[in-house]
């Protein structure tokens, strides 16, 4: 869906750092608020307008990586979000430097190289400069050379990496204990984690700024992120992509919401912008699945009351992203309603048939249908045929747009088998067939045995095509891959 629609960078950044935020546990004006200090820090050292635009972006975008790394945190604290919120607000009882080098070195070593390399990543799509790319990918590397994954140390390192983590800092601890205990506690780290002269600078002039950012924010007034270089527009795709890389057995889930619901808008004879309007939101429409645990969505049986009250909102956060990307607000809004049913039995509103538009409808039926053709934890995927059957079942019944249902069904009634269908010939020849076929497995979060089983092939295989296909995709981790891959229509 090339032809419909680009959006500029700045946007789609805007939307990646409320996903970072609701991934980290943070409130959704963290990256912001950081982004701002940042800023203010890097003008305060002694920095030029460009460096300045630099840690800005930077601190927008250093949390794009974590959706790569949610598996992997879940496994290892149980809870993705809540563990890692816990250890940015260095919170007692998590365990941090202890643990980190000791048994879970090796772990959150992997996670960190993920992470970084995602982030890394992203810049590059969105065009954003080297500067800012090279930042991301060492964006957890210390001052003292005992960050991760690299262990590089001092001016090895680039300088936005310590200014973005000491207002990262700044702003989360003096949020969770105060400015004194924030201050003293900056003052703990300074000299390992960044230099001592920027713990000063922040340190003395925390105060001042934080009270100036907390009167902006009261009157409703944001420093304008519009100055920030990112005037270029970019493929909205990106931002489904990420999204999806939180669970891996979502991967590609959103762009094939996206692309049913734009088929279906086609085949009902609505214009071009409402078609691209309903598209976006498809696109977009899972923003709000960050603020819940992998745990959660990996749970095989029924949802506990407590569990399931997480999943309703999950579209009431996907709303709240309207409000932080501004012109993305209306696309925010229908995908809102995704969930929405015309009987009000769906959430988070309840909302009845007279209250859903056109798009609303569309996106519901089309979220549902590309949801039933998908496995899941808890059920194998349903046949197509089934997956009709059923859609039109709760059409009849009163749930869906009979409307939107029949020509959606019209769209797919060739079949829609979804592993096959996202295995695409390679660009160019730059991945061969069976390379793309082994990195559509591993993007689902297959392991090589597992592939190798599926595939009637032996693990060493695997390994050689895996390693062939990160070379061809200059990648070193599966999550790089996968979203490369995705962005360059091998899966």
């Amino acid at each position: 869906m090339a032809d419909v629609s680009t959006i500029r960078a700045l946007n789609a950044v805007k939307a990646l750092a409320f996903i970072g935020d609701l991934s980290m546990g943070q409130p959704t004006d963290h990256s912001l608020r950081t982004s701002w200090l940042a800023g203010r820090l890097a003008a305060e050292a002694g920095h030029d307008d460009a460096q300045c635009g630099v840690v800005k972006e930077v601190s927008l975008l250093r949390w794009s990586g974590c959706t790569a790394n949610a598996a992997g945190f879940s496994e290892m604290l149980g809870d993705d979000i809540g563990g890692r919120e816990a250890m940015l607000a260095m919170r007692p009882g998590w365990g941090g430097a202890a643990e980190a080098q000791g048994r879970l070195d090796a772990t959150i070593t992997l996670l960190a190289e993920i992470h970084c390399e995602v982030s890394g990543e992203i810049a590059r799509m969105l065009g954003l400069e080297g500067a800012t790319q090279s930042a991301l990918r060492n964006i957890f590397e210390k001052w003292d050379g005992g960050g991760q994954p690299l262990r590089v140390e001092g001016a090895r390192v680039p300088e936005a990496v310590f200014m973005v983590a000491l207002a990262g800092d700044l702003e989360i601890l003096s949020r969770v204990y105060g400015l004194e205990s924030a201050q003293k506690l900056i003052a703990q780290k300074a000299g390992r984690y960044y230099p001592d002269l920027l713990a000063r600078i922040a340190c003395a002039q925390a105060g001042e700024w934080l009270t100036e950012l907390d009167q902006q924010s009261a009157a409703g007034r944001d420093e304008p992120l519009d100055a920030l270089p990112m005037q270029q527009v970019t493929a909205p795709e990106i931002i489904a992509d990420v999204i999806d890389l939180k669970l891996p057995w979502m991967a590609g889930y959103s762009r094939r919401v996206a692309e049913a619901a734009a088929r279906c808008c086609a085949r009902l004879g609505f214009d071009d912008e409402v078609r691209r309007t309903t598209y976006l939101a498809g696109l977009i429409h899972g923003m709000g699945r960050m603020a819940v645990s992998n745990a959660i969505w990996n749970t095989p049986g029924r949802l506990s009351p407590a569990a399931w009250e997480k999943v309703r909102l999950v579209p009431y956060w996907t709303a709240r992203a309207g409000k932080q990307i501004g012109a993305l607000a209306r696309e925010s809004e229908i995908a809102s309603q995704a969930y929405e049913r015309l009987d009000g039995a769906g959430y988070f509103r309840g909302a009845t048939g007279n209250m859903l538009g056109r798009e609303a409808r569309v996106l519901a039926a089309a979220a549902s249908w590309v949801a039933l053709l998908s496995p899941r934890p808890w059920r194998a995927a349903f046949p197509p045929d089934e997956a009709a059957a059923l859609l039109n079942e709760q059409a009849a019944a009163g749930l869906f747009d009979a409307d939107s249902v029949h020509a959606l069904l019209s769209c797919e009634k060739d079949g829609y088998e979804v592993g096959a269908e996202r295995i695409k010939p390679g660009r160019g020849a730059l991945l061969s067939p069976r390379e793309a076929e082994v990195l559509w497995h591993i993007s689902q979060g297959a392991s090589n045995k597992e592939v190798a089983k599926t595939l009637s092939m032996s693990p060493s295989t695997v390994r050689t095509h895996v390693e062939s296909v990160f070379r061809k995709l200059e990648c070193s981790t599966r999550a790089a891959a996968t979203l490369k891959a995705s962005t360059l229509g091998l899966i």
